[in-house]
């Protein structure tokens, strides 16, 4: 197992990781009945999107040494109805380091080969923005 879930009550759940026993609340957002004091279980959908890219892109920054500490990522979810889905999802990432066409070009690319963008339905419309220094 990875994880075991508990429903709280009042639309949320806590999430148990049980390697590292940390933990995820969830919440239903506030335009779907919740409270939206925590992530929605949408909202960590695309958050995982934005951590994934970072995680492999650092993953071939140590290859190349290249620092990305203090760079950030911007997440934003668009929704769709009827279903309700998630129908967007951008990514702006900001790097406070500078570094050559060569590798910007190599973690560019490596950052859209990220398992959670192959696990996201197609018709999801993912823009990704990479803001160098």
């Amino acid at each position: 197992m990875t994880s075991k879930i508990t429903y709280l009550g009042e639309l949320r759940t806590s999430s148990i990781h049980l390697q590292s026993g940390s933990e995820i609340i969830s919440d239903a957002p506030i335009d779907n009945n919740g409270k939206g004091e925590a992530f929605s279980p949408t909202d960590t959908v695309v958050n995982a999107l934005g951590s994934c890219m970072f995680i492999v892109m650092g993953i071939k920054a140590q290859d190349l040494q290249v620092d990305l500490s203090n760079s950030t990522a911007e997440i934003t979810k668009i929704m769709a109805a009827d279903p309700r889905r998630i129908s967007e999802i951008h990514v702006v990432f900001n790097f406070s380091i500078d570094t050559d066409i060569k590798n910007k070009t190599i973690l560019e690319r490596i950052a859209m080969t990220c398992p959670v963008y192959y696990s996201l339905h197609p018709d999801i419309k993912k823009v990704i923005t990479f803001n160098w220094k």
